[in-house]
């Protein structure tokens, strides 16, 4: 399973972002970042966006000089997701663009 072509795509801009929280965050250097979904939010489902230790259900892929965890049983729901980053004044931080998501909230965290 190839996670940069075939589960998630990172833009340039979220794939600088994840170097620069690596750099400067010690604690990050070690660890996994997990992409996932989980109960909850207003929408249904959060994402899951967070430097991990791997678990023995997780499928790991490098990406651009970092490793990327999801776990197999969640792959199915951030299919084809995009992660980006924008630095705008309307829209700051992580952005995820999930075409399998039949509806999102507000603030794009969650959806359903």
């Amino acid at each position: 399973m190839n996670l940069e072509g075939n589960i998630v795509k990172f833009t340039p801009g979220a794939i600088n972002q994840i170097k620069r929280l690596i750099e400067n965050e010690p604690q990050n250097r070690h660890k996994f970042l997990r992409l996932g979904a989980k109960n909850g939010g207003c929408a249904g489902f959060s994402y899951i966006f967070e430097f991990d230790d791997k678990q023995d259900s997780d499928v790991v892929e490098q990406l651009d000089g970092f490793s990327i965890i999801i776990d197999k049983s969640q792959a199915s729901m951030i299919l084809n997701l995009e992660v980006d980053y924008e630095t705008g004044l309307n829209n700051r931080g992580f952005i995820f663009k999930n075409p399998n998501a039949k509806s999102t909230c507000g603030c794009g965290t969650s959806f359903s």
